[in-house]
């Protein structure tokens, strides 16, 4: 007989009769697992164009504006955030575009009483109204048999639906449908636009139809509104809930009433939450207003209102814009173990404080009071030199011992990257070597960020000791990891000694 080749547990080899060669798969002990990106940035915002309430995967600015049209120059603007973090290197966003409920879609109608075929915008939106609708004759039609063309144009896209034979109300069904449902496998249906056919019979006149009448939904919108809620179906900062974001925040959300729900909601996900003061703050009313909203945490990041002001090349303005899209921007293309203190940061023209010849740079003394108080903000000159950058590289918690953005980054990184891999070891039989194995696993994964300069030491320990017999029997292994974090420098202190006085040893040749 052939040998017998199972996966390792499967047989049971304590009772085997037939006499034959039996091989089984064993997998590699050390069981290797990667970590979570720590580089997938959420931000909540209004748009022109896009889907409502669902996170969106967006990479560029070109793949935003193709999702949720061009930037606005407007408070709670979403593509305004997701360009200046671009701006930073970041590349790999879930966005979410959020309105006020009355955002309309572009539609138009063709012929009226009866109407032969309504189309509007796939989305609600503004931008929608750039979209037209023509109709000329198909590309294979005959006198005999006419055949109809339907091309849908929005500015930069373009979209033919071929061919579409039928008359009557029956045209007008399968011109409907081909939008709605597409035609083959290379025309699917329709990224722009929805028909439905109406009750109409009359024949196609060849004409273009622009769509009108879409609205964003934006005019009333506040902080609670980009809050939204939790639950289903989940709206604005709630639809990131799940969808592996390190760092988030809501375009312009100044309110400090809703800074809490915020901060609640990055402990709940792992996620650094980044909030602002509201434009052109004062030291005084910034102190105040944390305070009140209590929100002494490491996983939330507070920048001083002191708003950053941006070229729009989109729009052709100067706009003053909040400063969450710099920072937030930066963070995600950094390691975790790094911190935003002294980066340089790009695109900022200037800020409102740096812009004022009453005011100018900031004394230390005021860079003392908010640092103090768990601020972060943007200014010129760093400590590095003549170039706009955050001044702390810290989040609002008041615990020196875990007030950097290092701490709290390197913190999820760690807890998101444990979380998904030790699963894997629920339903394994506990035993010696078991422990052995999944002790193996996370040293491997904990010696690699040694050896990636992440952090500085590790110890992990998972064996009998900590796992006595009394708790094995209730289903329980436990691992108890320590982790030596890098220290970020803050404060290079220089002792310098000089005059003609001064006697300096030299050194003596041993040689």
């Amino acid at each position: 007989m052939p040998a017998v080749i199972t996966q390792a547990g499967a047989l049971n080899t304590t009772a085997l009769i037939v006499p034959d060669a039996y091989v089984q798969i064993v997998p590699p002990s050390v069981n290797v697992f990667n970590g979570q990106p720590t580089n997938v940035l959420g931000v909540v915002g209004t748009a022109s164009w896009g889907p409502v309430n669902q996170p969106a995967i967006v990479g560029s600015m070109q793949g935003f504006a193709q999702l949720f049209g061009p930037i606005q120059p407007r408070k709670y603007d979403l593509g305004t955030q997701v360009a200046t973090a671009v701006q930073q290197g970041a590349g790999n966003f879930r966005c979410v575009r959020v309105t006020d409920g009355t955002d309309t879609a572009a539609s138009a109608a063709l012929d009226t009483a009866p109407v032969n075929i309504t189309f509007a915008s796939k989305y609600t939106g503004s931008y929608g109204n750039g979209a037209q609708v023509t109709i000329s004759p198909g590309s294979s039609s005959t006198a005999a048999m006419p055949t109809f063309k339907l091309t849908v144009a929005m500015p930069g896209v373009q979209e033919v639906f071929d061919n579409i034979g039928g008359t009557g109300a029956a045209l007008w069904a399968n011109m409907a449908n081909a939008v709605n449902n597409g035609i083959s496998a290379i025309r699917g249906p329709s990224a722009l636009i929805v028909a439905t056919a109406g009750t109409g019979a009359a024949a196609p006149v060849p004409a273009t139809t622009p769509l009108t009448g879409g609205t964003d939904g934006a005019g009333t919108i506040t902080a609670t509104t980009l809050v939204g809620q939790d639950t289903i179906p989940r709206k604005g900062m709630f639809a990131l809930r799940s969808q592996g974001v390190s760092v988030a925040w809501l375009a312009d959300a100044d309110d400090s009433t809703q800074w809490a729900g915020q901060l609640a909601f990055g402990i709940s996900e792992g996620i650094y939450m980044i909030g602002t003061g509201p434009v052109g703050d004062t030291i005084a009313n910034a102190i105040t207003a944390k305070q009140t909203a209590g929100i002494d945490s490491p996983w939330f990041k507070l920048m001083f209102g002191d708003w950053i002001y941006w070229q729009d090349s989109v729009n052709n303005v100067l706009r003053l814009v909040s400063p969450q899209g710099f920072v937030g921007g930066l963070l995600g293309n950094l390691s975790p173990q790094n911190s935003t203190l002294n980066k340089q940061l790009f695109g900022v023209v200037g800020t409102q404080r740096s812009s004022s010849p009453a005011n100018g740079t900031y004394a230390y003394a005021e860079l003392q009071s908010l640092i103090g108080a768990g601020f972060d903000l943007i200014a010129n000159p760093s400590p590095g030199g003549a170039y706009f950058g955050a001044q702390a590289g810290h989040n609002s918690s008041s615990d020196p011992a875990r007030n950097t953005d290092a701490y709290t980054r390197m913190t999820n990184f760690i807890a998101a990257s444990l979380g998904a891999a030790t699963g894997r070891f629920v339903g394994q039989l506990q035993t010696p070597q078991q422990q052995l194995d999944a002790k193996a696993s996370l040293d491997d994964f904990f010696s690699g960020l040694e050896g990636q300069g992440q952090i500085s030491a590790f110890k992990v320990t998972l064996d009998a000791s900590n796992n006595p017999q009394s708790r094995q029997a209730l289903g329980y292994e436990q691992a108890d990891i320590q982790v030596t974090y890098l220290n970020v420098v803050e404060k290079f202190l220089v002792n310098f000694q000089g005059g003609g006085s001064v006697t300096i040893a030299a050194a003596v040749n041993q040689n």
